[in-house]
């Protein structure tokens, strides 16, 4: 009997000391709500809704404008530069920006990088009183961490959703390219978040939420983001580049089937007016045609070569693209497109500003 007691008097006393303890350090429950709140409130007004306007391709009627799309962004500096997702940009005509007070400002692509998924842009003017986001270090982040993404999923503006990092992405057969790296996390991410920033705790961006992987089409605890890393070794430590043209590389049946005189080419998709790919006269895709179960606008131009270099892969359209971003203003961009069935030359000067030629 006395040894029970004795059990039940330290379980007794363990008991009250838990007791005093949570209500000396506060419910920790409440306290994480209270710091997510506090963090939310101070970053808002620097996340965007970034909506854009592209052109649909028509063989019957030429170009109408009238397709639309939605993503979010985040405002990094005090003179308008702005992190995005490239998928969001990449081929629009036309960008606009709102931020939480309602205001709508126009913005333009300055840079981009689709194997990673982040963009640049450039906003014409910043709104009184909004506070630019500060980037974190995202090589400090750890699995376990906590995080919060702000959005417009489905556009609902200025959406938080938490969760942690689930772990660090480096997967080629998750289409990740050398040099980039994703972030996973579980808080939820779905349409309309592209773009968006991923915070830590402490309010410093740590990512750009980029995709999902889903078998319903909704968000299933697995979200993808850039890391803010990648995001600055490719849009500020290198010379700013924008195509703003999508596309995809075609070889073997595809390319055969396609008429190609060489093993491999880019099958242009879409291309964004005035960008240096509309300037050179390259021609998108205007009929949808479903290739091996992938659905894909055929009819436009299938790039060959660039300043002498073939399409051979992904790995030589890069070499392309490195080779585009070291030209100074006055040089020539010559490309080779099979157009109609014929291989024909279009080119291009650069202009003093690299998006401009």
């Amino acid at each position: 009997m006395g040894e029970r007691n004795m059990r039940r008097n330290v379980e007794k006393s363990w008991r009250t000391i838990y007791l005093w303890a949570v209500l000396l350090a506060g419910d920790p429950t409440q306290l994480n709500a209270e710091e997510l709140r506090d963090a939310f409130r101070r970053v808002k007004s620097s996340v965007v809704v970034v909506k854009t306007a592209e052109r649909e391709a028509s063989s019957l009627s030429g170009w109408l404008l009238g397709s639309t799309g939605l993503g979010s962004g985040v405002l990094i500096s005090e003179d308008g530069k702005l992190l995005t997702a490239a998928h969001v940009v990449q081929t629009a005509d036309r960008v606009t920006v709102e931020f939480i007070g309602g205001e709508q400002i126009p913005a333009r692509v300055v840079s981009s990088e689709p194997n990673a998924d982040v963009a640049l842009l450039q906003l014409e003017s910043v709104p009184a009183g909004v506070e630019p986001a500060r980037l974190g270090d995202s090589d400090k982040v750890e699995v376990g961490d906590e995080v919060f993404v702000v959005g417009a999923p489905y556009g609902l503006s200025h959406t938080l959703s938490s969760g942690h990092i689930s772990g660090r992405i480096l997967d080629p057969s998750l289409g990740v390219r050398p040099g980039c790296e994703y972030l996973q996390t579980d808080a939820a991410i779905n349409r309309g978040n592209s773009g968006g920033p991923i915070f830590n705790m402490d309010g410093e961006v740590i990512g750009i939420a980029s995709r999902i992987l889903s078998h319903s089409g909704g968000f299933e605890g697995i979200g993808f983001a850039a890391t803010v890393k990648a995001g600055r070794l490719l849009l500020f430590e290198r010379k700013p580049f924008w195509s703003g043209m999508d596309g995809i590389i075609v070889r073997g049946d595809v390319a055969a089937a396609l008429n190609l005189p060489q093993k491999a080419g880019y099958l242009v998709q879409r291309v964004s007016q005035e960008s240096p790919a509309w300037r050179m006269g390259i021609r998108p895709g205007a009929l949808r045609a479903a290739i091996r179960g992938t659905e894909l606008l055929i009819g436009g131009d299938i790039i060959l070569s660039c300043n002498g270099m073939e399409i051979r892969d992904e790995a030589s359209l890069e070499s392309i693209y490195e080779r585009i971003r070291k030209l100074e203003p006055g040089e020539t961009v010559i490309s080779k497109v099979l157009r109609a069935g014929e291989i024909v030359e279009v080119s291009s000067v650069v202009g003093s500003d690299p998006n401009r030629p």
